[in-house]
């Protein structure tokens, strides 16, 4: 298990290195970003009690490939999108989404894409115990800020936890450990490739 002290390659630097395309690079990797984050609000998969969506998991995936520069970037071309309307959150888009019980949420996507996007950037990416913690990690985040807001626009904390944390603890898990398998692997994958 190694951390490096500095910044490391990011896995999508690695992919495409940042000495080709400079500014269009960005600009088509925050875009394509953007458009896997919103396939991933409208992604449901059966979990108990409640369905879930992917997006926590693109979230954390976007943020440990990209690196924070490019990660925060990309989660604000996401809530821009949203806010002009265009319909990339869960149930459509709109200013209204960012005075509404979501906000924390949202927020916190931005927040922990960075975060984990930090960590990837020294190493973390690399092996499964190191990616499992920055991805509960960036977890922590999204759900302390969204259950913050959640408990202020509620005004209970008690059922912002019933309503905006407690159903999704199992799902949150799954989506860590899915996370934290396979980004490891496409690094391996990646460094396969370049030395072939």
């Amino acid at each position: 298990m190694q951390v490096t002290a500095g910044t490391a390659p990011t896995l999508i630097d690695a992919i495409w290195p940042r000495q080709s395309g400079g500014l269009l690079r960005m600009a088509l990797l925050a875009v394509v970003g953007s458009v896997l984050m919103a396939l991933s609000a409208r992604t449901q998969v059966p979990m108990w009690p409640v369905p879930m969506t992917m997006q926590t998991f693109a979230v954390l995936v976007i943020g440990m490939a990209y690196g924070y520069r490019l990660a925060g970037a990309t989660l604000l071309l996401y809530l821009a999108e949203g806010a002009v309307g265009l319909p990339v959150f869960a149930s459509g888009g709109g200013i209204a989404y960012f005075a509404g019980p979501t906000t924390g949420y949202l927020v916190g996507f931005f927040v922990a894409a960075v975060l984990v996007g930090w960590l990837g950037e020294r190493g973390w990416d690399r092996s499964v115990p190191l990616t499992f913690v920055a991805m509960f990690g960036g977890t922590v985040v999204i759900f302390a800020l969204g259950v913050a807001w959640l408990s202020i626009f509620l005004n209970d904390f008690q059922a912002a936890l019933a309503n905006g944390f407690s159903p999704f603890i199992i799902g949150g898990f799954v989506k860590i450990a899915l996370a934290a398998a396979v980004l490891p692997l496409v690094w391996k994958l990646a460094i396969g490739k370049r030395s072939v």
